[in-house]
């Protein structure tokens, strides 16, 4: 591949609007093509502002000869379909997670990708970030003695009535919408080997789709994640690593904006320290991993996409165990 990569995007979400295009257009590495809308006018407007090429339709932008990569912001429920019709045409993909609805459609697609040698990427930024590394660091060199548990909580206010995020015909639901980060945080920092030990969600009055939940979660030699999310509630985005000698802390753990300093509160021996870092952009962080794996033509461990999907579909099952509450 010489040149940049040339992305097309199918669909003007407000992530690919306010975030991704943004990111796309500032990366050396990457030239948007085309945006492609349902909506003619909605897709000349949003090509005007970023220089692009307006097209109408997302199967007419996967018949473009000069698109290499395709990003998927469509509503959850439309990921698999448009993601699968990509890959079958040759471009790689990075697409909006959850990747699909259930861990099945989630090991076709990437197995499909790896047949076609094609990369396929999960939109999970926060794992881009280098604040986690640097806990992972502290981890592995028993900053706080053995690792006990996992504490993780990502939750915000309720969207508006009409939000795709409360339509279930959409793939709404607090699960795959917001559920996923602590999911994601307990495998990146416990690794795949995860056990789901209870879980509840709830449907809040007048919702169609959970609007809660929390599970809890072990590692095989009983680390424990207890886990929390919801989209009715006051902002929380943070996870705490408790060990046998002391504990990591950190806050706007998985959506920090740009310039945000980030902050790793170590709690040891009766002290407390702060670590600071330099701010990241984790969409840029991102978009720049994307640009690297599809020149590559290899993309990120796809075990922790699939293990993810397991893990939620587990969680939705052990909580259908019980009447739902709402």
């Amino acid at each position: 591949m010489t040149g940049p990569l040339r992305v097309g995007v199918i669909g003007c979400a407000d992530i690919a609007v306010r975030r991704m295009l943004p990111a796309f257009a500032a990366c050396p590495d990457i030239r948007v093509a085309a945006v492609a809308s349902r909506d003619p006018a909605k897709a000349r407007q949003i090509a005007e502002r970023f220089h692009c090429r307006p097209v109408h339709g997302y199967d007419e932008l996967l018949q473009q000869d000069d698109i290499q990569a395709v990003y998927v912001p469509l509503p959850a429920a439309l990921h698999a379909r448009w993601t699968e019709a990509a890959l079958n045409t040759g471009r790689h993909v990075l697409a909006e997670k959850p990747l699909s609805m259930d861990h099945r459609s989630t090991r076709e697609l990437l197995q499909l990708a790896d047949t076609r040698g094609l990369v396929l990427m999960e939109n999970v930024m926060f794992v881009h970030h280098h604040r986690h590394r640097d806990v992972r660091r502290l981890l592995a060199d028993g900053a706080i003695g053995e690792l006990r548990a996992l504490h993780a909580a990502f939750t915000i206010p309720a969207p508006p009535d009409g939000d795709i995020r409360h339509d279930p015909e959409l793939g709404g639901g607090a699960l795959a919408d917001v559920g996923i980060y602590p999911i994601r945080a307990a495998l990146h920092f416990l690794g795949p080997e995860l056990d789901v030990l209870g879980a509840r969600l709830v449907q809040g009055a007048g919702r169609q789709v959970e609007t809660s939940g929390a599970a809890l979660l072990s590692t095989p030699g009983g680390i424990t994640a207890q886990l929390t999310f919801g989209m009715e509630h006051a902002y929380r985005s943070s996870y705490e690593l408790w060990g046998s000698e002391g504990s990591i802390t950190v806050d706007r753990a998985f959506t920090p904006p740009a310039d945000h300093v980030p902050v790793i509160r170590l709690h040891r021996g009766g002290t407390a320290e702060e670590i600071r870092l330099a701010p990241q952009d984790q969409v840029a962080a991102t978009v720049a991993a994307f640009a690297a794996a599809a020149r590559a033509g290899t993309g990120p461990d796809p075990g922790d996409t699939l293990r993810q999907a397991e893990l939620l579909d587990e969680v939705r099952q052990f909580a259908s165990r019980r009447e739902p509450i709402g």
